[in-house]
């Protein structure tokens, strides 16, 4: 599966920093300015004037030797779709991040609304209603499981369509695992996490499948304590069908080298990685 760049969690550091409201507007620069390099975290929530914001600071830098070293898996697999997507870290990843998020609106897809930007880092908009939390699919797929079948695989559901408007949008998600799909106060699936660009180094088609990966594998361990996986794998067949040409050339051949993972037990005996992987591939193979 693709490998989740560091920082790319970054925005589930949820540190809330109350400041005083005031019914005046906000000079988004000037608070940029002020709580950039001040903050004691890279990522932090303010609620301010009526409004939640996030200040985002540039982190460290990544080592560039982790991704030679999957850069050599994925041409020893034969699968580009794992080949890494350079995320260096520091300034240039919230460069990246800016313009991805203002691409994303431009295409009217629901992601967070920059507010104003610097070399340091940028100051966005709240997806959700001011002060409140706005929850992931990951979240609501997990707490549905005590619920049944029928309510994870509604939300399941629901981030395969995100996933698809972005598709149809002519672009690709960063990292399209489940808690990167987040629901607004409107119902409205919104997105965020963009310190890389995967169409920046890939083709097209195999950014898509990178996403369909991606979401499969962080979704399909739920689908299956929640008993919901064998009617997921109709749906999965479907919105298979659905994808380009290309992209299921990539996948159908992708799944095909993945073929080792239906000998992994289904039970925890290799570890919980190695069990998710395995439902992953179940999920999967039901698109041949």
């Amino acid at each position: 599966m693709p490998a989740t760049p560091p920082g790319l969690a970054a925005l589930r550091v949820l540190t809330d920093v109350p400041v005083p409201a005031s019914n005046a507007s906000i000079d988004y620069a000037a608070f940029l300015h002020a709580h950039v390099l001040s903050q004691p975290h890279s990522v932090m929530r303010y609620d301010q004037a009526g409004e939640t914001l996030w200040v985002k600071r540039a982190g460290a830098l990544n080592p560039s030797w982790r991704y030679r070293v999957l850069g050599a898996l994925a041409k020893a697999f034969k699968m580009p779709v794992l080949s890494p997507v350079p995320n260096p870290g520091g300034k240039v990843a919230v460069a990246t991040e800016v313009r991805r998020l203002q691409d994303f609106a431009a295409r009217g897809l629901r992601a967070p609304e920059v507010l104003a930007v610097s070399e340091d880092g940028f100051v966005m908009r709240h997806l959700g209603a001011p002060g409140e939390r706005t929850p992931s699919l990951s979240d609501e797929m997990e707490e549905g499981i005590a619920r049944g079948a029928n309510a994870v695989l509604a939300h399941w559901k629901q981030g395969l369509q995100a996933i698809s408007k972005v598709h149809k949008a002519g672009t690709t998600l960063s990292q399209a695992f489940a808690r990167n799909l987040v629901r607004c106060p409107d119902g409205v699936i919104g997105y965020i996490d963009f310190e890389d660009d995967p169409t920046a180094h890939l083709p097209l088609p195999v950014c898509q499948v990178r996403d369909a990966l991606c979401y499969a594998h962080s979704t399909a361990w739920m689908l299956e304590r929640a008993g919901a996986l064998p009617e997921a794998r109709k749906h999965w067949k479907a919105w298979v069908h659905t994808l380009p040409p290309e992209a299921r050339q990539v996948l159908h051949a992708s799944i095909a080298r993945l073929a080792w993972a239906q000998r992994l037990p289904m039970d925890r005996k290799l570890g919980r990685d190695g069990q998710r992987i395995r439902m992953a591939f179940e999920l999967l193979r039901a698109g041949l």
